[in-house]
């Protein structure tokens, strides 16, 4: 296992199964990742350390450590560190394809759109 560095922080892919995918994902403070959604796959984002702001479809929501939220399959989702500390979170993937290049950008502050 080798730790991913992103502008926004890194993860860590701790388990990867043909039936799910598991990472540790540390997202830095004032930092965001895409609006993103995914065609194949769901999440499952249970928040280990911190405060973030979390973008759902047209909804946004504040969780802090030791709360969830479930994406489902294609909705528009993002996470967003507001505080001063790093978020930590664990993502669980399901779904048929956990693969990379399924993301589908649409507002990215690092030019990937």
């Amino acid at each position: 296992m080798s730790e991913e560095i992103r502008p926004w922080g890194s993860y860590l892919v701790l388990s990867d199964e043909p039936d799910h995918k598991v990472k540790r994902i540390v997202v830095l403070p004032g930092k965001r990742l895409s609006l993103q959604r995914h065609r194949q796959r769901r999440e499952h984002w249970y928040i280990v350390h911190g405060s973030a702001l979390v973008t759902l479809d047209d909804h946004t929501l504040t969780v802090v450590d030791g709360q969830s939220v479930d994406i489902p399959q294609s909705s528009l989702h993002r996470i967003e560190n507001t505080g001063s500390e790093n978020v930590v979170m664990i993502e669980v993937q399901t779904g048929f394809y956990f693969g990379e290049d399924d993301i589908e950008r649409f507002e990215d502050d690092y030019g990937r759109v």
